[in-house]
């Protein structure tokens, strides 16, 4: 039995085929988002890859900003619900996840079954969120994927003290200005990122098992200074930037589950 999750953000789209709940038969992920040509790729191309029609397909759930546009989802699922079964899929062993989207930042904590118990959000701040690495690599003059890389040559931090995206870039500007290393703004920018968002993590309570989902967790940067405000190891699995796809095609086998136990 089939199922896909359609996971539509802000700057990418991402869909997942599962096969009885629990085997990745098909991944994509395309850096477009919603209000894009970006989910009718991924739809496309995740048919095209994995050889199953839409018509194996036995439930469909959409979940992400663009959830309510996916004319294709039988459901529609809430993004928390979504990301907390998908990291439990990947890494049953997590309590606690920390997702960094193009737009928001999320800490869930999870019960030992995946189900989510509670949970804190930042959508009202660009600062600590994709975007704000996005502008911040702009300035920088350097691609996004090598901020990561860039940033373990750091031999001195540089201090963002601010964490306003447009204030933060003026800063960023300034350092450049008086010629600061790039390695040293790029950890730096890391740094502040980290901070923001540990912050809203630890008021969930220290973690036992902690575990990164989301586009920036592909960031190494990021993750070394989210270890470093943690105080503990992070989890990061290959397909995390897929997690919340996942948990969507999760919860739609779920769904099928108990309409049968309905009948």
């Amino acid at each position: 039995m089939y199922t896909l999750g359609i996971d539509i953000g802000s700057t990418t789209s991402k869909a997942v085929i599962l096969e009885n709940g629990k085997k990745i038969a098909a991944h994509v992920v395309v850096p477009l988002g919603t209000g894009t040509i970006g989910p009718a790729r991924a739809l496309a191309e995740i048919f095209e890859q994995s050889g199953i029609s839409h018509e194996q397909i036995a439930y469909t759930i959409a979940t992400g900003y663009g959830r309510l546009i996916c004319a294709k989802a039988d459901e529609q699922s809430s993004e928390l619900s979504c990301h907390a079964k998908g990291i439990h899929l990947l890494l049953p062993q997590a309590d606690t996840v920390i997702d960094i989207g193009g737009q928001d930042a999320k800490a869930l904590k999870l019960s030992p079954q995946g189900r989510l118990l509670a949970f804190q959000m930042n959508d009202k701040c660009a600062a600590g969120t994709g975007r704000f690495l996005d502008v911040m690599a702009r300035v920088l003059n350097v691609p996004i994927e090598q901020l990561g890389p860039l940033s373990a040559a750091s031999k001195q931090p540089a201090k963002i003290s601010n964490t306003c995206t447009v204030f933060a870039e003026s800063e960023v500007i300034s350092q450049l200005s008086v010629q600061v290393p790039l390695a040293d703004i790029a950890a730096g920018i890391h740094n502040s990122v980290a901070k923001r968002v540990a912050g809203m993590a630890l008021r969930l309570g220290h973690p036992t098992c902690l575990a990164m989902s989301g586009g920036v967790a592909l960031n190494s940067g990021v993750v070394r200074a989210m270890e470093k405000e943690m105080g503990c190891p992070i989890l990061v699995d290959p397909l995390c930037q897929s997690a919340g796809a996942i948990g969507a095609a999760v919860l739609a086998y779920e769904k099928l589950l108990q309409a049968k136990e309905r009948r």
